[in-house]
């Protein structure tokens, strides 16, 4: 294929191709081509032009296939705009030429055809420039036309509408002509042809005037015309041309030129008269209608109608949102009025008025629901609201009148029904998609939305007052805070007038509409109301036997409340449970007897009541059944089943009594039998084995026999089929923008579609996915449709003798019925049976033996060869089912032959086309084809099939059935992969494009081919790129094609290409194909579209957006795509079509595109995306947000930018977003919360203004999200001070996020304030509405939320700022301590537990930040104190703010205290296991009620941590001392205080010791922490963890509770034993840590406890009997542990894990592993080295609790872990810092060497040993010479050697042996040749030399005082030559000044003899001094000084020493001279050494 891309044809390739392959050929060049033209330079186009023009003029006679002929046509088109024109003429000549050929073959058809779409391209590129040449082609085109066929119609006619597009205003001569020639189009019998004319005439209105002046009633009449008898593509086109035609007449101006044609303005009025007349009276004109009226027979043909209909809907859209708002009130009249009572034939039976109905819903829907923006929708619905006043006031009139004319007027009031129904429903789905944002609405009494409706409840018709009640749920869904008023409202009419008929029925529809409605209502309604409509339901079913003339009714409405009722879920239902079964028990007669007696006693009346009563009472139990599964206990199902026989008995007789008390009765029985049917489909089919028999008889007599002649397959079948298969039949199945009114043209003629009046009990039900109202089908067709389900059901459970019977018997009926019964009886029969198929599959059944298989093979076989397609459908599943049941490769392969033999014998359509689809599902359901020969039976036989040009049907079938078997055969198919692909192009390339489902199929086909390469499509090899090509090829031919849903194939090939192959995928073009269509008007196309974009974004998100873009600014003429990308990218394009969506699921997809595009993109593109979603909310705020904005006075001090944030900007410049719906703004507000997520994973400079401020400068295209700030939170402020709750509830979010992730960025500009600051008007004011009194607690609660982080954060410090923000959450405490019985019964009890719950955890927050931050500060004072003094009153300022915000919280501590244990309290009851439920308080607890306790749980869950923390933090601070004196009065709702809850009152005593108070608290407090922590759920929260480890941290920090742990052996272990879990668990360093913490404080309460004792035991006992104490601590006497009852044993197990965890070389068993033995040493991360150090410290605590012997048994593992550590990371680090493990495990040696059992008596001996052994292995450690020397940091072991020999007894280190080895290793030491070790060294020695204990310091001076003499005596000859080296010599002096001073005094002489010499040897002379280094010089000051001390201490000796050497004497002479000036200052310098600061003091001094 690459040959085939050159500008000329490659002709000796081409002419060397086979015949199939030269199309293919041509068609790539010419498509290489079209690119290739427009980027050609004019110079090269000339050059070839004549050679060019030639080969495409010659492709004309190669008979080219359509796509073929378009491209040819194209390409000359565009080479003549571009090159030169002048032989233009002679090709079009030419093509006039063969246009007139006399040659009517059909082989020279494609010819012609290519020569008149030649033509159109031509005129349309080349236009005016061709002169007068257009007359005659025009002339020759008509005149082919008048005897071409279809084909040649529809081509003729898309060619005229591309010359006048072409031509413009220069065509006007040939107008006429073209209009005769295309009106005699509009009405042709193909269909393509009419969508052809559409759009000729749609081209043609541009310039033909008179279309919309003077002919326009004739082409209206014409359009009507058209529809009759139309499919969906031709109403869409003509209903496009209709509606722009009229919508062009109204707006038009008069214009000079026509006024010539007498033209007149056209009014509304007129304009929608004429609509009004097609949808009235159809296409046939007045008079012919007026015949037919007469005869009462005509009925407009429902096709017109909905032609009709959509035509409003275009000539509302074309005039646009705002002339609908200006019109509204007319045009709702208008539409309003087709279905009132002045147009009686419209509405003649009950079917026509449902159609008509429907259509006017439609239409209003479309307009209000989809043009206008919610402040037009509120006046809409205020509108809407004035009709149903007048129309309420006709009917009270008529009611009201009770003289003789009112029979004429009830006339009226039947007629106004159908008004008021469609006026109901469209104010209802107003408000429902309005949601919250209508609460202006409602409260506005001069409308009186409410009472509009609750007035028409009383209408007299059923069909009103059902629909004011659903209009009621849409009220209630929308606004949840009116459901329990409007349910108050309704049983409060409903008990008051309960002698009203109407009354009764309709209050009861209310309030079983607003029960159905609470499900959707996630805040709920009071649980009593449960109770209150049970009493009343009861009360209605009791009193209906009362009066007569209502029982029909109160029965009705008894029985509908109680159905509804049980939708409220278990939860409320257990409660009635026992009245409902009794009432249920009740309404069944109890024997066969009694239903015998009842038949002979009642009459046609009673008769009637009863079924109603019976048929109510099975649809209440089918509610219980399917919404309460969870209470259908065995118990409950005993009691559930005895009534059923007697119903099954009834079901039986009714035939019988129906015969008996004639028609009237008809109804009610069919009503009885539908719900009984469905409530048997529902109960577990053991539970009526014994009425099987009975039931089945009736169910094969309702399908054989069927009352009505109605053909239901349309609503039966479609569910039966599988979904891929309906696409076969055409778009009227699939899923479309207009199929709520397209879905009755599916029905057949008697049935216009559901509606709600057909059955009353789906008012509370579910509404299906698509629908806007519950659309019931009438009795008649939905007992058959129940009575398929339940037969599915019972078929597949009796046994297998009986099924043969019931097949035999469903056979016969078919063949004993004829002509069109025959086939609605078959129809019900294959539904009835493929649902049992499908059961017997579900629940791996088997069918039966041979006969009953031979059987149902008949039967399937019959449809198969049914006319109805969608009966074959159907049978083509069910073939499928059979297969998957029997299971038997012999059965399938005979399945198949059958298939086989009928395809190869028959000829007619319907066997072919049913076969073929059989062949294809066959293995559907057996895991694919397994069997080559299969397959290549199959494949031959499709391929025939699908190229049999005779019949579209068969071919389109063929090739779909293709398609199933490519995707089942799965790689099998890989050898059909080729000559499959190359049939598809083939037929791509020449079957018309008229035949769209052909070409959808091979869609299809070409699709699962690619599915099947998958992504071998990548490869590289001849083969597979030519497959490759093949592909692309096909994808082009159908993204070419004009039917959408082939373009949606084509895109959903392409998208599965680029998943395969994406380099070889022209992006940019699928990107232009799918921006084009972003908006079409057919909603599978714009699916596709967006799925693909989806799928493109995941990968390349930057190259999408800016293709598109691109695009828009390249604006190619055929490229217009209806959204504004150029100004707001593809992105704000997505926005805006969600924002215009109805349909959930393209909703879904678009909304998942944006979202990864916002991933890959928000970062680069900051600026755009903030302004996008700013410009989505702020669209918002001129709906009157902002004023609505208390500005109080603490706002107007604001400064000036937040005035200027608080207003709109939105008058400056258009919106590119008017008016977005609610749902749209939340996503924007969901947005902004992903996009800061997003910059905070990009990077800290998004967060930093300083910095962020700098990169901008740098590069001014950065953008960080800090420069944004004003903006996030004017888009946080403008969305929580919304009107829609939703958007509230997100605006909160946004505003938590910002304050969480800003609070500390400083603001550069104003030290010490954070940026945040300048915002706290604008957060005050985003607040303060949330906290209104009818704001909804959800959003209460959010806010609270969002003031705790805004106290908590810091952001604010003056306290009289943070009070505003205080004051709020102040005055919801009040609230909640108002209690329960305060609030107000709006909603369910378990929102005012949510939202308790939410104010007492932002207190606790609030709290606990002010106790951190008052902790923080006084450690940083007492640091402070202890550096300098100056810091008070720096301290002041800081405490004042910390203290300041305790002191807020303070006030309300007392109260807070008791609410926070109370919440504790139920916290606890509730998480008890279900066990314990019984002993659970009856009443409920204190902020939740018992009912409601599941609705609670989540709450409590979601706040129980930080309440607790905040409530341990109180009682620590409070020392656990403070105990209420009211503690039995608390102020809570009910006077049950936390702490006696759960007693019996008897056996409460009078008042609690405060021990037993704090007792109960402890425990209260630790066995939440303890059930929460030993199994935190995997999800559960890290914050929820940490703070409950930080309770108990809190907890423990007191004496009072430590002793209560430390005295409590088991519940220390246990504690220990939870946190040794957790941290194997959690791999967070923080969580470990903590648990770290809690751990060292319960050791450390161990260890009081064992203190006290002890101290105890010797007070007792008096010193004298010591010996005899008995041992404290563990181990006792015998030294033994045992696990699981000992602290040590847990503490240690604690200690390893984490130990082991960081440092696995520490594991014995690991070291041997080779693994562990290459050790390098592994550096520790800085959590690691905390998580350590904690660990060794608890380490050294633990033998302080044990006995002597004990400790014996602890020590060696203590030690081994402290040496380990203390090998494993002495490693040298870069700047010579102690490790901060190396110092713990030093730290703690020296805690256990000082520990007192090392000294005790009894361990004395075993310590010493043990002590020696860990010197021995630290002094080893030193000589493992394994490389790694130079890595071990020998400082660090000298400190652990110092350390052993400064703290431990002398007997552990004087041995001999061990003390040569010390010795040795100082000596090695002191020849380092690094300055730091020798100066460790000499301070270490430092130390050694003066330890009291002579025997240890001796050996030591002895061995190393020489060898520090010597080296210091070496430095006279080398001078130090750096800061470093100088230390060295000055720590070696300062080493034997202190020697001197420690020396006896014999030695001390001779020491300072050595001392003197060297001290002097270091002065220098003046010269000396002036050129010396700065080392040399400091340490000449150093000598001097030292010597000014030594002198005067031992003179005797210095004068001694001066006196025997002169040249010492004359050298110190000379230096005091040259220094004695500056010593002063000198002195002072030295005096104080500058020490580290003190923290690492204390951290390194461990001796």
């Amino acid at each position: 294929m690459e040959l085939a891309h050159s500008l000329l044809l490659n002709e000796e390739e081409y002419n060397q191709l086979g015949e199939y392959q030269k199309s293919e050929f041509i068609f790539e060049w010419l498509r290489f081509l079209e690119k290739l033209l427009p980027v050609t330079s004019r110079a090269d186009i000339r050059e070839n032009q004549k050679k060019l023009v030639e080969q495409l003029t010659s492709l004309l006679n190669n008979a080219p296939g359509p796509p073929t002929r378009r491209l040819v046509a194209k390409n000359l088109a565009v080479l003549y705009s571009t090159g030169d024109t002048f032989s233009v003429y002679q090709t079009i000549e030419k093509c006039n030429e063969l246009i007139r050929s006399k040659d009517d073959s059909p082989s020279y058809l494609p010819t012609k055809l290519a020569a008149v779409v030649c033509l159109g391209y031509l005129y349309k590129k080349l236009g005016r420039i061709l002169g007068n040449s257009f007359t005659d082609t025009v002339g020759n085109v008509l005149k082919a036309m008048k005897n071409a066929e279809s084909q040649g119609r529809y081509e003729i006619m898309l060619s005229l509408q591309n010359i006048l597009k072409g031509l413009g205003a220069a065509a006007i001569p040939c107008h006429r002509d073209i209009y005769k020639a295309a009106r005699s189009c509009l009405t042709d019998r193909s269909m393509a042809v009419r969508c052809a004319a559409a759009k000729c005439l749609l081209e043609l209105q541009n310039e033909a005037v008179f279309m919309w002046s003077t002919d326009l009633d004739s082409v209206v009449t014409l359009c009507f015309k058209s529809f009759e008898g139309s499919n969906y593509d031709v109403r869409l086109a003509v209903s496009k041309l209709l509606g722009t035609i009229l919508a062009r007449a109204l707006t038009s101006k008069q214009t000079p030129a026509s006024t010539k044609h007498n033209f007149r303005r056209i009014s509304l009025e007129e304009v929608m008269e004429l609509l009004g007349t097609g949808f009235l009276r159809g296409s046939s004109g007045f008079l012919r209608a007026s015949g037919d009226m007469l005869k009462g027979t005509s009925s407009v043909s429902r096709d017109v109608r909905v032609g009709v209909t959509q035509a409003y809907v275009v000539f509302a859209s074309t005039l646009g949102g705002q002339w609908l708002e200006r019109n509204f009130s007319a045009f709702l009249s208008h539409i309003l009025d087709l279905v009132s009572q002045s147009h009686p034939k419209a509405i003649q039976s009950q079917m026509d008025a449902i159609g008509c109905r429907r259509c006017v819903s439609f239409i209003l829907r479309a307009t209000v629901g989809g043009l206008l923006g919610e402040k037009a929708q509120i006046a809409a619905a205020k509108e809407i609201c004035q009709a149903i006043w007048k129309l309420k006031k006709v009917v009270d009139a008529a009611m009201s009148d009770s003289n003789l004319e009112t029979r004429i007027m009830t006339a009226d009031v039947t007629a106004s029904q159908h008004v008021l129904v469609c006026a109901l429903q469209e104010l209802g789905s107003l408000i429902h998609g309005l949601g919250t944002t209508a609460a202006p609405l409602l409260q506005d009494s001069s409308t009186g939305v409410l009472e509009a409706v609750i007035s028409v409840i009383l209408h007299p018709s059923i069909s009103v007052r059902l629909t004011a009640a659903w209009c009621l749920r849409c009220i209630a869904v929308a606004l949840p805070s009116y459901v329990s008023l409007l349910l108050d409202r309704s049983i409060e009419r409903l008990s008051a007038l309960k002698s009203s008929p109407e009354a009764v029925t309709g209050y009861s529809f209310a309030v079983a509409a607003l029960l159905g409605a609470v499900k959707h209502c996630p805040l709920g309604i009071p649980h009593g109301k449960g109770k209150v409509i049970m009493t009343v339901a009861e009360d209605l079913l009791c009193s209906a036997s009362q009066n007569s003339r209502i029982s029909v009714q109160r029965t009705q409405a008894g029985w509908l409340l109680i159905a509804a009722l049980m939708t409220l879920g278990p939860a409320v239902v257990q409660h009635h449970l026992p009245r409902m079964l009794l009432l249920w028990k009740c309404v069944f007669p109890s024997s066969p007897k009694d239903l015998e007696t009842e038949k002979t006693r009642g009459d046609s009346f009673t008769w009637q009541v009863t079924l109603e009563g019976r048929a109510g009472a099975l649809c209440a139990i089918k509610s219980f059944v399917s919404h309460c599964a969870g209470l259908l206990t065995d118990e409950v199902v005993q009691r559930l089943l005895p009534p059923l026989p007697g119903a099954v008995d009834l079901l039986t007789q009714l035939s019988s009594i129906c015969k008996s008390y004639g028609n009237s009765l008809k109804t009610s029985s069919t009503v009885y039998r539908h719900k009984l049917y469905e409530l048997l489909a529902v109960l577990p089919p053991k539970t009526y084995e014994g009425s099987f028999c009975a039931v089945l008889k009736e169910l094969v007599a309702d399908l054989t026999i069927p009352d009505s002649q109605i053909d239901a397959s349309t609503f039966l079948l479609p569910p039966l089929c599988h979904e891929d298969d309906l696409l076969l039949l055409g778009p009227l199945l699939q899923e479309t923008d207009h199929r709520f009114i397209e879905e009755q043209l599916l029905l057949g003629n008697n049935v216009a579609g559901g509606s709600l009046e057909y059955d009353p009990y789906s008012i509370y039900e579910k509404v299906a996915k698509r629908d806007s109202i519950p659309k019931p089908l009438p009795p008649v067709l939905s007992v058959v449709s129940a009575a398929t389900r339940l037969f599915g059901v019972i078929f597949s459970h009796i046994g297998e003798t009986h099924r043969l019977q019931v097949l035999e018997q469903l056979l016969n009926s078919i063949k004993q019925t004829k002509g069109s019964r025959q086939q609605i009886v078959q129809l019900n029969v294959v539904s009835a049976f493929s649902t049992s198929l499908k059961h017997l599959a579900n629940c791996k059944g088997s069918l039966g033996p041979e006969e009953v298989k031979r059987s149902a093979l008949t039967l399937v076989m019959g449809a198969l060869e049914s006319n109805n397609p969608l009966l074959r459908c159907a049978a083509a599943e069910c073939w499928a089912r059979l297969a998957q049941v029997v299971s038997d490769s012999a059965f399938t392969a005979g399945l198949a032959q059958v298939s086989f033999d009928k395809l190869k014998s028959a000829r007619d359509v319907v066997s072919r086309t049913g076969h073929s689809l059989a062949l294809g599902c066959l293995y559907r359901y057996l895991g694919g084809i397994g069997s080559t020969q299969h397959l290549n039976a199959c494949v031959g036989i499709l391929y025939t099939l699908s190229q049999d040009n005779t019949s579209p049907d068969v071919q389109a079938w063929a090739l779909h059935s293709l398609s199933l078997i490519v995707d089942l055969a799965g790689p099998l198919y890989h050898v059909h992969v080729e000559p499959t692909l190359s049939l598809i192009l083939i037929l791509l390339l020449t079957v018309p494009p008229t035949y769209t489902e052909v070409h959808q199929s091979l869609g299809r086909c070409l699709n699962a081919l690619i599915t099947t390469l998958g992504p071998e499509l990548q490869g590289s090899s001849a083969t597979v790129s030519a497959l490759r090509t093949s592909c692309l090829l096909g994808c082009a031919v159908m993204q070419d094609n004009p039917d959408c849903l082939v373009q949606a194939q084509a895109i959903s090939c392409l998208q599965q290409l680029h998943m395969f192959a994406p380099r070889h995928v022209n992006l940019s073009n699928l990107v232009s194909c799918l921006c084009v269509n972003l908006c079409s008007s057919y909603l599978l196309l714009r699916r596709a579209v967006v799925a693909c974009l989806r799928q493109l974004v995941q990968r390349e998100a930057a190259e999408v957006s800016e293709y598109a873009v691109a695009l828009v600014k390249e604006s190619r003429e055929d490229f217009t795509p209806d959204i504004n990308i150029r100004e707001i990218g593809l992105e704000g394009a997505l926005l805006g079509l969600l924002d215009k969506e109805l349909d959930q699921r393209l909703c879904q997809d678009i909304k998942e595109t944006l979202s990864h595009m916002l991933t890959s993109m928000a970062v680069e593109k900051l600026s755009f995306w903030l302004k996008l979603c700013k410009d989505v909310l702020a669209a918002s705020a001129d709906f009157n947000t902002v004023a609505s904005v208390d500005t109080t006075q603490e706002e107007e001090t604001a400064k000036v930018d937040d005035a200027s944030i608080l207003t709109s900007e939105s008058d400056e410049r258009f919106h590119p977003f008017s008016n977005p719906r609610w749902s749209t703004r939340v996503f924007a507000a969901e947005c902004v919360c992903k996009i800061i997520n997003q910059c905070e994973n990009a990077g800290s400079a998004h967060f930093d203004i300083t910095l962020a401020q700098e990169r901008k400068q740098r590069d001014s295209r950065d953008d960080f999200l800090v420069l944004h700030l004003a903006d996030l939170i004017r888009m946080a402020f403008m969305a929580a001070t919304d009107h829609s709750d939703q958007l509230r509830l997100s605006g909160l979010q946004t505003l938590l996020i910002v304050v969480r992730k800003f609070a500390a960025v400083p603001e550069p500009e104003f030290p010490g304030h954070v940026i945040l600051e300048q915002y706290q008007a604008n957060v005050g004011a985003a607040l303060r509405p949330a906290f209104a009194p009818e704001t909804p607690p959800d959003v209460t609660a959010k806010a609270c939320q969002v003031c705790s982080a805004w106290i908590a954060s810091g952001v604010v410090s003056d306290l009289n700022d943070l009070r505003r923000v205080h004051q709020l959450l102040v005055s919801s405490l009040v609230k909640v301590q108002a209690g329960k019985e305060a609030q107000g019964q709006q909603y369910n009890e378990s929102t005012s537990t949510m939202e308790i719950l939410a104010v007492l955890k932002a207190w606790a927050e609030v709290y606990i930040v002010a106790v951190e931050k008052q902790k923080n500060q006084s450690d940083a004072h007492n640091h402070s104190l202890k550096t300098t003094k100056s810091a008070e009153e720096s301290y002041r300022d800081i405490t004042s703010s910390a203290g300041g915000l305790l002191d807020l919280v303070q006030a309300d501590l007392g109260t807070l205290s008791k609410l926070w244990l109370a919440a504790l309290q139920d916290f606890a009851l509730l998480i008890l296991p279900s066990e314990y439920a019984s002993q659970l308080p009856a009443e409920g607890g204190t902020f939740y009620t018992a009912e409601t306790i599941e609705n609670a749980r989540p709450h409590y869950y979601n706040s129980w941590a930080l309440i607790l923390y905040a409530t341990a933090l109180w009682l620590t601070t409070t020392g656990f001392i403070v105990v209420d004196p009211d503690e039995g009065v608390t102020n809570l709702s009910r006077p049950v205080t936390p702490t006696t809850m759960c007693q019996d009152s008897s056996t409460r005593p009078s008042v609690k010791s405060p021990e037993d108070v704090n007792t109960d608290r402890f425990h209260l407090i630790l066995g939440i922490s303890v059930e929460f922590l030993c199994s935190p759920r995997s999800d559960a929260a890290m914050e929820n963890i940490i703070a409950c480890l930080r309770a108990l941290q809190a907890l423990f920090d007191v004496p009072w509770p430590r002793s209560k742990i430390g005295g409590d052996q088991e519940l220390g272990v246990e504690l220990l034993n939870v946190l040794h879990r957790l941290i194997l668990t959690r791999e967070s360093p923080d969580i470990q840590l903590a648990a770290l913490e809690v751990v060292r404080l319960i050791l450390f309460a161990a260890q009081e406890h064992v203190k006290e004792k002890r101290r105890s035991a010797e007070v007792d006992d008096g010193a004298a009997e010591k010996e005899t104490l008995p041992e404290f601590g563990e181990g006792k006497d015998t030294g033994g542990l045992v696990p699981g009852k000992s602290l040590v044993f847990a503490t240690l197990e604690f200690c390893v894990c984490i130990l082991v965890r960081q440092l696995p070389q520490l594991n014995p068993k690991l070291t041997c592993s080779p693994a562990v033995q290459s050790g390098k040493h592994l550096l520790l991360s800085e959590d690691g080295s905390r998580l350590v150090s904690a660990a060794l410290v608890i380490l050294s605590d633990v033998p302080a609790i044990c006995s002597p012997e004990g400790s014996v048994s602890v020590l060696p593992t203590i030690l081994y872990l402290i040496t380990g550590v203390l090998k494993e990371t002495a490693v040298k680090l870069q700047d010579d810092q102690l490790p901060l493990t190396v110092a713990a495990s030093l730290q703690a040696l020296k805690g256990l060497l000082s520990s007192p059992m090392a000294r005790a008596e009894k361990s004395r001996t075993a310590w010493t040993d043990l002590l020696r052994s860990a010197l021995v292995t630290v002094l080893d450690c030193w000589d493992q010479v394994d490389g790694l020397l130079q890595q071990r940091d020998e400082v660090s072991l000298l400190t652990a050697i110092t350390v052993f020999i400064l703290s431990s007894s002398p007997e552990v280190t004087t041995t001999e042996c061990l003390q040569k080895r010390c010795i040795e290793k100082f000596k090695i030491t002191l020849d380092s040749k690094d300055p730091f070790v020798q100066y460790k060294c000499y301070q270490l020695l430092h130390s050694i030399f003066q330890h009291p204990n002579k025997t240890v310091s001796y050996p030591y001076i002895h061995s190393l005082a020489p060898s520090i003499v010597r080296k210091l005596q070496e430095t006279e000859k080398a001078k130090p030559e750096n800061a470093a080296e100088l230390q060295v010599i000055q720590e070696g002096i300062k080493v034997l000044t202190a020697l001197t001073a420690t020396a006896e005094e014999e030695h001390r002489a001779h020491l300072v003899a050595c001392l003197l010499p060297i001290l002097i040897s270091f002065l220098l002379d003046e010269n000396a001094l002036g050129s010396a280094t700065n080392a040399t010089k400091n340490l000449h000051e150093f000598a001097l000084q030292n010597l000014m001390q030594i002198g005067p201490q031992y003179s005797s000796v210095f004068k001694k020493l001066m006196s025997s050497s002169p040249t010492m004497k004359a050298r110190l002479e000379s230096a005091v001279k040259g220094n004695q000036e500056s010593i002063k200052v000198k002195t002072a310098k030295h005096a104080k050494n500058p020490g580290k600061s003190s923290s690492i003091q204390l951290k390194t001094n461990f001796l």
